[in-house]
């Protein structure tokens, strides 16, 4: 993988972690294109660019991860002790299957573009419906939190957006719209933290020159790449939610969606 792919795939990453538009979808078929294997870019690759774009949620919403903080430390029963809980709830169906179907999921991770496109237009479809419904002020509570856990662990397969299916069905569960956005970036958080952790302590252990290393070049830039573009994306996808315009996404997620399967069958 060169230097300018990197920062290529870096930059979708970025972007399309936080727009509604899957990112390992588009990072699949950007692999496709370049004609990048596995070899060239693992999952220790991908997971670096998700780290990438887990620190711009931080930067973005670090006010937010303060408040939260200090409501913890208080050691009693209050909103930002509730919110914690609601994510902790949140990330347990990921972490099962995590757990328990890693190869099966690893297995995904390998130009399947089918499936990416399919994946695809059936996040245009979630899109779709959520853009029609008028916003609600709905609050979180701890069935909504597990109903977007399992929807987050879900959209582990390439081509579900996570924030734009965990946004979808937040607000298809009357959960108001900025709320739905701010809970969407922040449940993902643990998780990505912990898959990056885990991902370096097995490329150690295991010494797998096959995922590439985190040192090297092309992956450093990919990762800066992905955090300023993560930074732009993140703010910009707070304002489209307010506004209600994912249906503009919807539709950029079919478009890509039917390329995708035409670029398969051809």
């Amino acid at each position: 993988m060169s230097i300018w792919e990197s920062i290529v795939l870096g930059i979708i990453q970025g972007l399309t972690e936080f727009l509604p538009v899957s990112s390992s979808g588009h990072i699949e078929l950007g692999k496709a294109i370049f004609g990048i294997n596995e070899g060239e870019a693992g999952l220790l690759f991908t997971v670096t660019l998700h780290f990438a774009t887990a620190l711009s949620t931080i930067i973005v919403f670090r006010k937010d991860i303060l408040e939260l903080i200090k409501g913890i430390i208080q050691f009693k029963l209050n909103d930002e002790t509730k919110f914690t809980a609601f994510i902790v709830l949140s990330m347990i169906p990921a972490v099962l299957v995590g757990l328990f179907f890693k190869e099966q999921i690893d297995g995904f991770f390998s130009s399947h573009i089918l499936l990416v496109s399919m994946m695809l237009i059936l996040t245009g479809i979630l899109l779709f419906l959520s853009d029609k419904l008028s916003s609600k002020e709905g609050l979180m509570n701890f069935k909504n939190a597990l109903l977007l856990g399992i929807v987050q662990a879900i959209a582990i397969l390439p081509g579900i957006s996570r924030s734009g299916s965990t946004i979808a069905v937040a607000v298809l569960l009357g959960i108001n719209r900025e709320r739905a956005a701010r809970f969407s970036f922040l449940m993902v958080l643990p998780l990505i933290f912990g898959a990056m952790a885990k991902e370096i302590m097995d490329y150690s252990s295991l010494n797998a020159s096959s995922s590439g290393s985190i040192f090297d070049l092309p992956v450093i830039l990919g990762f800066v790449a992905a955090l300023l573009s993560g930074i732009f994306a993140c703010k910009w996808m707070i304002s489209i939610v307010k506004k209600s315009k994912l249906v503009y996404f919807a539709v950029y997620c079919w478009i890509v969606g039917i390329v995708g399967l035409i670029y398969q069958f051809l």
